[in-house]
Protein backbone atom coordinates (compact mmCIF):
# COMPACT_ATOMS: atom_id res chain seq x y z
CA UNK A 1 0.00 0.00 0.00
CA UNK A 2 1.33 3.31 -0.78
CA UNK A 3 0.83 6.70 1.07
CA UNK A 4 1.02 9.51 -1.30
CA UNK A 5 3.21 12.07 0.01
CA UNK A 6 2.89 16.08 0.30
CA UNK A 7 4.77 18.58 -1.31
CA UNK A 8 8.11 17.17 -2.84
CA UNK A 9 7.69 14.22 -0.30
CA UNK A 10 8.36 10.76 -2.10
CA UNK A 11 5.70 8.55 -1.69
CA UNK A 12 5.73 6.16 1.23
CA UNK A 13 5.71 2.22 1.16
CA UNK A 14 4.15 0.91 4.56
CA UNK A 15 3.73 -2.41 5.12
CA UNK A 16 0.59 -3.72 6.33
CA UNK A 17 1.88 -6.18 9.24
CA UNK A 18 3.96 -3.65 10.85
CA UNK A 19 1.11 -0.90 10.92
CA UNK A 20 -0.79 -3.90 12.86
CA UNK A 21 1.98 -4.34 15.17
CA UNK A 22 2.93 -0.37 15.74
CA UNK A 23 -1.18 -0.05 16.50
CA UNK A 24 -1.64 -3.00 18.74
CA UNK A 25 1.89 -1.85 20.76
CA UNK A 26 0.25 1.91 21.21
CA UNK A 27 -3.11 -0.06 22.47
CA UNK A 28 -0.97 -2.28 24.79
CA UNK A 29 0.83 0.38 25.95
CA UNK A 30 -2.03 2.77 26.31
CA UNK A 31 -3.44 2.09 29.80
CA UNK A 32 0.31 1.38 31.05
CA UNK A 33 1.37 4.90 30.21
CA UNK A 34 -1.46 6.65 31.57
CA UNK A 35 -0.77 4.61 35.34
CA UNK A 36 2.99 4.64 34.99
CA UNK A 37 3.73 8.08 33.67
CA UNK A 38 6.35 6.33 31.41
CA UNK A 39 6.84 6.22 27.64
CA UNK A 40 6.28 2.48 26.33
CA UNK A 41 6.95 0.82 22.69
CA UNK A 42 8.05 -1.37 20.12
CA UNK A 43 11.79 -1.70 21.60
CA UNK A 44 10.80 -1.41 25.24
CA UNK A 45 13.17 -3.99 27.27
CA UNK A 46 12.36 -4.74 30.46
CA UNK A 47 15.71 -3.13 31.58
CA UNK A 48 14.04 0.19 30.49
CA UNK A 49 11.19 -0.02 32.59
CA UNK A 50 11.67 2.31 35.80
CA UNK A 51 12.37 -0.20 39.18
CA UNK A 52 8.92 1.42 40.12
CA UNK A 53 6.67 0.20 37.63
CA UNK A 54 8.82 -3.05 37.59
CA UNK A 55 7.92 -3.44 41.24
CA UNK A 56 4.09 -2.97 40.93
CA UNK A 57 3.87 -5.00 37.68
CA UNK A 58 6.24 -7.71 39.69
CA UNK A 59 4.12 -8.04 43.09
CA UNK A 60 1.70 -9.90 40.80
CA UNK A 61 -1.53 -8.64 42.12
CA UNK A 62 -4.76 -7.84 40.67
CA UNK A 63 -3.95 -4.67 39.32
CA UNK A 64 -0.50 -5.57 38.03
CA UNK A 65 -1.83 -8.61 36.27
CA UNK A 66 -4.73 -6.66 34.65
CA UNK A 67 -1.91 -4.51 32.75
CA UNK A 68 -0.05 -7.61 31.84
CA UNK A 69 -3.52 -9.26 30.54
CA UNK A 70 -4.16 -6.28 28.89
CA UNK A 71 -0.42 -5.99 27.02
CA UNK A 72 -0.68 -9.51 26.02
CA UNK A 73 -4.13 -9.21 24.82
CA UNK A 74 -3.73 -6.44 22.80
CA UNK A 75 -0.68 -7.62 21.07
CA UNK A 76 -2.13 -10.98 20.67
CA UNK A 77 -5.65 -9.27 19.29
CA UNK A 78 -7.23 -10.81 21.87
CA UNK A 79 -9.04 -7.27 23.04
CA UNK A 80 -8.20 -5.58 26.07
CA UNK A 81 -7.53 -6.64 29.89
CA UNK A 82 -10.91 -6.37 30.65
CA UNK A 83 -12.07 -8.80 28.15
CA UNK A 84 -10.28 -11.72 30.37
CA UNK A 85 -13.05 -13.24 31.57
CA UNK A 86 -14.94 -13.31 28.35
CA UNK A 87 -12.20 -15.24 26.70
CA UNK A 88 -12.85 -18.96 26.07
CA UNK A 89 -10.70 -21.50 28.79
CA UNK A 90 -8.32 -22.43 25.85
CA UNK A 91 -7.07 -18.64 25.00
CA UNK A 92 -7.64 -17.86 29.19
CA UNK A 93 -4.55 -20.47 29.50
CA UNK A 94 -2.57 -19.17 26.78
CA UNK A 95 -2.32 -15.82 28.55
CA UNK A 96 -1.94 -16.84 32.06
CA UNK A 97 1.07 -19.34 30.13
CA UNK A 98 2.49 -15.74 28.84
CA UNK A 99 1.50 -14.18 31.93
CA UNK A 100 3.24 -16.31 34.42
CA UNK A 101 6.45 -15.92 31.91
CA UNK A 102 6.32 -12.19 31.56
CA UNK A 103 6.15 -12.23 35.78
CA UNK A 104 9.01 -14.32 35.88
CA UNK A 105 11.14 -11.89 33.33
CA UNK A 106 9.74 -9.19 35.47
CA UNK A 107 10.64 -10.31 38.81
CA UNK A 108 14.23 -11.57 37.55
CA UNK A 109 15.02 -7.87 36.11
CA UNK A 110 14.00 -6.31 39.80
CA UNK A 111 16.60 -8.89 41.50
CA UNK A 112 19.01 -8.02 38.65
CA UNK A 113 18.65 -4.13 39.59
CA UNK A 114 18.83 -5.35 43.36
CA UNK A 115 22.37 -6.67 42.36
CA UNK A 116 21.08 -10.40 43.01
CA UNK A 117 21.75 -11.38 39.26
CA UNK A 118 23.86 -10.76 36.75
CA UNK A 119 21.56 -11.77 33.82
CA UNK A 120 18.61 -13.91 33.53
CA UNK A 121 17.80 -15.15 29.83
CA UNK A 122 15.56 -13.13 27.82
CA UNK A 123 17.08 -9.90 28.81
CA UNK A 124 18.18 -8.83 25.79
CA UNK A 125 14.34 -9.03 24.23
CA UNK A 126 11.91 -6.62 23.71
CA UNK A 127 8.48 -6.99 25.28
CA UNK A 128 6.84 -6.92 22.19
CA UNK A 129 9.25 -9.80 21.60
CA UNK A 130 8.65 -12.00 24.22
CA UNK A 131 5.03 -11.51 23.98
CA UNK A 132 4.40 -11.87 19.91
CA UNK A 133 7.08 -14.59 19.40
CA UNK A 134 5.73 -16.32 23.23
CA UNK A 135 5.48 -20.09 21.62
CA UNK A 136 8.81 -19.70 19.76
CA UNK A 137 11.36 -18.23 22.70
CA UNK A 138 10.05 -19.05 25.83
CA UNK A 139 10.46 -22.77 25.62
CA UNK A 140 14.72 -21.97 25.39
CA UNK A 141 14.44 -19.10 27.70
CA UNK A 142 12.60 -21.11 30.38
CA UNK A 143 15.27 -23.84 29.96
CA UNK A 144 17.91 -21.80 30.87
CA UNK A 145 18.45 -19.99 34.80
CA UNK A 146 19.18 -17.07 36.15
CA UNK A 147 23.06 -16.57 37.06
CA UNK A 148 23.27 -15.39 40.83
CA UNK A 149 25.37 -12.56 41.47
CA UNK A 150 28.67 -13.34 43.12
CA UNK A 151 27.87 -10.79 45.67
CA UNK A 152 24.68 -12.44 46.59
CA UNK A 153 25.32 -13.92 49.93
CA UNK A 154 24.58 -17.45 49.20
CA UNK A 155 26.49 -17.49 45.97
CA UNK A 156 28.97 -20.59 47.32
CA UNK A 157 26.04 -22.62 48.16
CA UNK A 158 24.14 -21.61 44.73
CA UNK A 159 27.58 -22.48 42.37
CA UNK A 160 27.75 -25.67 43.59
CA UNK A 161 24.21 -26.88 42.03
CA UNK A 162 23.19 -28.42 39.55
CA UNK A 163 21.61 -26.47 36.84
CA UNK A 164 18.17 -27.64 37.68
CA UNK A 165 18.85 -27.03 41.72
CA UNK A 166 19.98 -23.49 40.55
CA UNK A 167 16.35 -22.91 39.14
CA UNK A 168 14.64 -24.02 41.82
CA UNK A 169 16.85 -21.86 44.00
CA UNK A 170 16.70 -18.63 42.35
CA UNK A 171 12.13 -19.01 42.29
CA UNK A 172 13.31 -19.54 46.16
CA UNK A 173 14.08 -16.11 46.08
CA UNK A 174 11.24 -14.95 44.99
CA UNK A 175 8.87 -14.03 48.07
CA UNK A 176 12.43 -12.30 49.82
CA UNK A 177 12.68 -10.06 46.74
CA UNK A 178 8.68 -9.39 46.60
CA UNK A 179 9.21 -8.04 50.61
CA UNK A 180 12.21 -6.10 49.24
CA UNK A 181 10.77 -4.46 46.71
CA UNK A 182 6.97 -3.96 48.42
CA UNK A 183 7.63 -0.45 49.15
CA UNK A 184 8.52 0.66 45.66
CA UNK A 185 5.20 -0.45 44.20
CA UNK A 186 3.20 0.99 46.86
CA UNK A 187 4.40 4.69 45.58
CA UNK A 188 2.28 4.37 42.52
Amino acid sequence: MKKKGKGNKAPQVIDLEEGRLLLAVKKGYRNWESRFKEEFGLETKPSQISFKTLSFLAQGKDKGTFYLYDLIMNLQGLGSGFEFNELSPKKKMAIIDQYLFMLDLIRFECMTRLGWLTSYPGEDFTLVELIKEFDRLAPSLQAKVPVLSQDHAAYEQYSTMNTYDKEGFVRKLIPEVLKEIQDYSTTL
